[in-house]
């Protein structure tokens, strides 16, 4: 599975970005696809994970009713929809695959995209 994230940009405090992530390969089998996000000198963090196939979506505290992930299953594209964005949320943004869960945790992921860097100043 190869999964590529684009969307990245700098924004403003209160502005919104959407993010995409486009997985491709022979063996496209995965549970959940999920987004982290790691800031300069900080652990990489769970951001947003959703399921496959149901649609059911779990969130951090930090942008629960703040960003919204989607998926398109005939595009195999998933989306972080980011509104209301804050100076805190300046991050390279990484979406990974799960084959076998659905996970908030780093470790459980099978595949990474390379990230997309996100700015967001005041």
């Amino acid at each position: 599975v190869q999964l590529q994230a684009f969307g990245g940009g700098s924004v403003q405090v209160g502005d919104s970005l959407r993010l995409s992530c486009a997985a491709s390969g022979p063996d496209l089998r995965t549970d959940a696809m999920a987004w982290f996000r790691q800031a300069p000198e900080k652990e990489r963090e769970f951001v947003a994970v959703i399921r496959w196939n149901g649609g059911s979506t779990y969130y951090a505290d930090s942008v629960k009713g703040r960003f919204t992930i989607s998926r398109d299953n005939a595009k195999n594209t998933v989306y972080l929809q980011m509104n209301s964005l804050k100076a805190e949320d300046t991050a390279v943004y990484y979406c990974a695959a799960d084959q076998y869960g659905y996970s908030t945790v780093v470790d459980e992921y099978d595949y990474w995209g390379q990230g997309t860097l996100v700015t967001v100043s005041s």
